[in-house]
């Protein structure tokens, strides 16, 4: 998967609260039996600690029970709860502190974005098989384009594309795509935040041009983007929606541009791809009805 951490120690991020006692289940050993990594965060196992105290049996708790309940100090959970507070994790009614729905987004990342390469991978072979081009699966992570899922055709292309690659979105139909569904706010913070630069002769840098292909994108429900990124190299993308109909990654078809004519990308590739897309939105929505009454 995308992401990964630096390797360098954290202990820096344990602070004040490390003088608390020690969570109330055993630390986690590694598998020789020997003890924690020395880049184990501990001050976050012990914020998690105060997420997994509250339950429905427990959905309110003081002070008190979450210190009893975590094994921390009442200082050290006090510290933990505040700062929950403060990004929204957890609200307050007097001594009485609940859990607040922004901690749904911490699972949610999971089954949008996980879930999604797992659903699409065989799909995406099979369109790959059928195109004879490769065909892969991205999310928006922060600013950046990653790649989840990918099938790859027997093409030679100058830029390696792998499961966990990154790339600015704005000269990628798929990037276009997920910008073009982003709430007015995200696209505008996203915009003033990043710098675009020509990668090619077609690259598209101005904002404002960019802006009116992104609410055509938004219009007519597909990108398709000409040697913006890489010369010689031709995309097309269509969104992935979950069960709420919400945009939460997008599927491409790439072909080179001696080969394969932007009619074609729009003709034979885009109904197919469409298809596809509409394929996995069904499965997407399943899993998601499936994970909800199930109490994932």
């Amino acid at each position: 998967m995308p992401g990964g951490g630096t390797g360098h120690r954290e202990d820096e991020a344990d602070g004040p609260e490390g003088s608390g006692t020690a969570v109330g289940r055993p630390g986690r050993r590694a598998a020789d039996g020997g003890a924690r990594r020395t880049d184990f965060v501990q001050s976050l196992d012990r914020g998690l600690a105060v997420i997994r105290c509250f339950s429905s049996e427990h959905p309110s708790l003081t002070l008190s029970e979450v210190a009893e309940r975590t094994g921390l100090t009442r200082a050290a959970a006090r510290r933990f709860l505040l700062t929950l507070q403060e990004l929204g994790y957890v609200g307050s009614s007097g001594r009485q502190f609940s859990l607040r729905p922004r901690v749904l987004a911490l699972g949610y990342a999971y089954l949008s974005s996980f879930s999604v390469a797992q659903i699409a991978q065989p799909h995406l072979e099979d369109l790959a098989e059928e195109l004879h081009e490769s065909c892969s699966v991205s999310v928006l992570d922060g600013d950046d384009l990653v790649y989840v899922a990918r099938a790859s055709a027997n093409r030679i292309m100058t830029i390696a594309l792998t499961v966990g690659t990154r790339l600015p979105p704005y000269p990628t139909s798929m990037g276009r795509v997920l910008l073009a569904h982003l709430p007015e706010s995200e696209l505008d913070a996203h915009l003033s935040r990043t710098t675009r630069r020509r990668l090619t002769d077609h690259t598209v840098v101005d904002e404002q041009e960019l802006r009116a292909l992104l609410a055509t994108v938004r219009s007519q429900g597909w990108a398709a983007v000409d040697q913006e990124l890489e010369a010689g190299v031709r995309s097309i993308a269509v969104p992935i929606r979950d069960g709420s109909r919400k945009v939460v990654a997008a599927i491409n078809a790439s072909a080179h541009a001696a080969r394969v004519p932007m009619r074609t990308l729009e003709k034979q590739f885009l109904p197919r791809l469409l298809d596809c897309a509409r394929q996995i939105d069904s499965e997407l929505a399943t899993r998601l009805s499936s994970g909800a009454r199930t109490g994932m």
